[in-house]
């Protein structure tokens, strides 16, 4: 029996690992990174792109970019509400399946078509580090996911030729990670702010078995939102100074995004990040540079609003499995904006 992978299929980034000498070992992909953005783009030269290279098109090639698609998947037009009208590219009701619309590719993609693409590609990226064919997966979801979303994430998993032996929800997931499977009788709280959705869920394990007390959550929650905070304030400062807004200029908005988000993760561990983007645009008195320091205290300032809706889920949570915050045994931080010191101030005060 060949190797079989297992990965976590997130709303903005994806992963995949294999156990090692009975260990996980995550798997870098083709560029070097162990993260891959969930993302596939359809290029001007009808190129498909997936990961890191589609990302870039977002700003560049909106409408054939397609990202957070696992708000979509598994679920009907109807069911979607405004979700569909907050994203660039085209999301279609066609007999009430949510199709996703590509101008470039002259096609229109169902959810779990673009979703087999990012598989795919971890797939790949997998059988080279492996040097054999992966076919074999489990993929992760969150807990609140239904059985339609279940099964869309099941047939995504078949259209990249992947056999998927088991749908394994995130939390349960994340604890066994941290090998809480061990444990006997205990109550543990997974608090999971990735990049695009906060998820919160309480578990209790014992002997092995796990079983979700509550889940709570944010499906509009996540490190994008922080970027953006950046993103406008850079760009507000700009237009103040020079009266220019660099959001309605595409490259300048891509550059802008990239810088944010660097700042943003360089924030984690330092009082200050300096951000230098050289030629952002220009009039005709010449080129134009934007050089500013952003320090931890604005950004906190920034995003205050964010920090603040980490609260509810966590406190929502707890009340739905009649749990104070004593009776929690364990707590598990997953997902890049867990290392945010903001959040994990505001997550101490909650649970003491």
């Amino acid at each position: 029996m060949g190797k079989v992978v297992g990965i976590d299929l997130g709303t903005t980034n994806s992963v995949v690992a294999v156990m090692e000498g009975g260990k996980p070992t995550v798997i870098a992909n083709a560029e070097g990174f162990r993260t891959t953005p969930s993302v596939v783009s359809y290029a001007k030269n009808g190129d498909r792109l997936v990961g890191q290279i589609a990302k870039r098109g977002a700003v560049m090639n909106p409408e054939n970019t397609f990202y957070s698609v696992k708000r979509f998947i598994g679920r009907r037009f109807d069911e979607v509400g405004n979700e569909s009208t907050e994203v660039a590219y085209k999301v279609l009701n066609v007999g009430n399946n949510l199709k996703i619309d590509s101008p470039q590719a002259g096609k229109q993609f169902a959810p779990e078509e673009i979703s087999a693409q990012v598989l795919r590609k971890l797939a790949d990226d997998a059988s080279k580090y492996l040097g054999e064919t992966v076919t074999q997966a489990v993929i992760t979801v969150p807990a609140y996911f239904n059985d339609s979303q279940r099964q869309a994430t099941k047939d995504a998993g078949k259209i990249a030729g992947l056999e998927v032996l088991r749908i394994i929800n995130e939390p349960t997931a994340a604890s066994l990670a941290y090998g809480l499977d061990k444990k006997s009788n205990e109550t543990i709280l997974v608090f999971d702010l990735g990049g695009g959705t906060f998820d919160v869920s309480i578990l209790e394990v014992g002997d092995g078995v796990f079983e979700v007390l509550a889940t709570s959550g944010d499906t509009h929650l996540g490190g994008d939102d922080f970027d953006k905070k950046i993103v406008d304030y850079l760009a507000g400062e700009f237009q103040r100074n020079e009266g220019i807004d660099l959001r309605k200029d595409k490259q300048a908005l891509q550059r802008l995004t990239e810088a944010a988000e660097k700042a943003k993760i360089e924030l984690s561990s330092t009082s200050q990040s300096e951000i230098n983007l050289p030629f952002i645009t220009a009039t005709q008195d010449g080129p134009k540079h934007l050089e500013t320091v952003l320090t931890r205290a604005k950004f906190e300032e920034l995003v205050s609003d964010l920090i603040d809706r980490c609260r509810i889920p966590v406190e929502q949570a707890l009340k739905d499995s009649k749990l104070n915050r004593e009776n929690i045994d364990e707590v598990v931080l997953v997902g890049g904006s867990t290392r945010i010191p903001a959040v994990l101030e505001v997550f101490k005060m909650i649970l003491g």
